[in-house]
């Protein structure tokens, strides 16, 4: 194959990622089909089948393509070198920018479809998650132990409330198309993680 017609091919992979991508976040995983796609695109079946050969692989691959991204952000986040406090901030606004889109997490949206997904498709997914909190948990930690942040208990556990909480907050935001009632929620649950100052003796 030329390197012309490999271009054309990935480009082509892209576009059925996008495409899918948005259905997915709009949609869901299951309310979506090929023929949605084909038809978006302007291209056979056939054509996405020689891409994706099944809807699992497709999801699959849009978990890899997303928890790329999300991970290639929270390595920003870090490179930028801000404190505990406003990495946490940083990374809720990740999930701002989705709804700003009038989309939702991908992998929240296939999380409510858990148990109708294909077993490649949750393994996957769960990856993904968990990769957050390990990251989350990293910032509560280093955030405790310089005093910016408290809180009790396990970091990983207060990662899993974040993580949790933000994800139910776009999904209650969503119906109202109200981006304030997120950015109330966000920024009221990490208020209660940032150290109060000592009162004066």
């Amino acid at each position: 194959m030329s390197s012309a017609a490999r271009t054309r091919d990935g480009n082509t992979a892209e576009r059925i990622l996008d495409v899918a991508e948005q259905l997915v976040q709009e949609r869901g995983f299951n309310a979506f089909s090929y023929a949605d796609i084909a038809a978006e695109l302007g291209i056979t079946k056939a054509a996405l089948h020689y891409h994706f050969a099944s809807k699992a692989e497709l999801g699959q691959a849009l978990i890899d393509r997303y928890a790329a991204r999300f991970a290639g952000a929270l390595t920003d986040i870090d490179a930028a070198g801000g404190d505990a406090p406003a990495r946490l901030h940083a990374y809720a606004d990740l999930y701002l920018n989705v709804l700003r889109d009038q989309r939702m997490c991908l992998c929240g949206m296939l999380a409510a479809e858990y148990r109708t997904l294909p077993e490649a498709v949750r393994s996957t997914l769960l990856e993904f998650f968990d990769d957050n909190e390990g990251w989350l948990a990293e910032v509560l930690e280093s955030g405790r132990s310089t005093g910016q942040l408290a809180f009790t208990g396990p970091a990983r556990d207060v990662a899993r409330v974040v993580v949790a909480s933000l994800e139910g907050a776009m999904l209650i935001a969503r119906p109202y198309g109200d981006l304030g009632r997120f950015q109330v929620a966000a920024t009221q649950l990490l208020a209660g993680l940032v150290a109060k100052a000592s009162s004066p003796s």
